[in-house]
């Protein structure tokens, strides 16, 4: 058997390897990052022009729900209709947000599967 010939994985296919682990570890890392920089994050959903609120973070936790005291004398049917679009709203933005930021971390990486 000649030098360098071992199991006919040479040279090159370990550098490969070393490169395709090196590239895991950034993406996990960043995916790290990510997670930690979307649960620290206010995304906010409207209705009626900004007379209902949802605040929720990146990952899709509710943190509050505003109601602009003018509201109130439409009644409940109605402010239930505006918070359901208010949390729609908000579930859209942050779920675009989250895609955008997953987008950004696997972008040129040629990771099978990812990009």
């Amino acid at each position: 058997m000649a030098q360098g010939q071992g199991f006919g994985f040479g040279l090159g296919k370990m550098k490969e390897l070393a490169a395709a682990i090196q590239k895991a570890q950034q993406v996990q890392e960043g995916a790290k990052k990510l997670q930690e920089d979307l649960e620290k994050m206010d995304i906010e959903g409207q209705a009626a022009g900004g007379a209902v609120k949802v605040i929720m973070s990146g990952t899709q936790e509710p943190r509050r729900v505003e109601i602009s005291p003018d509201l109130l004398s439409e009644g409940a049917e109605v402010l239930s209709d505006l918070v359901t679009a208010a949390m729609r709203d908000a579930y859209q933005k942050s779920t675009a947000t989250m895609r955008e930021r997953m987008e950004e971390l696997t972008s040129g990486l040629n990771v099978p599967g990812l990009g």
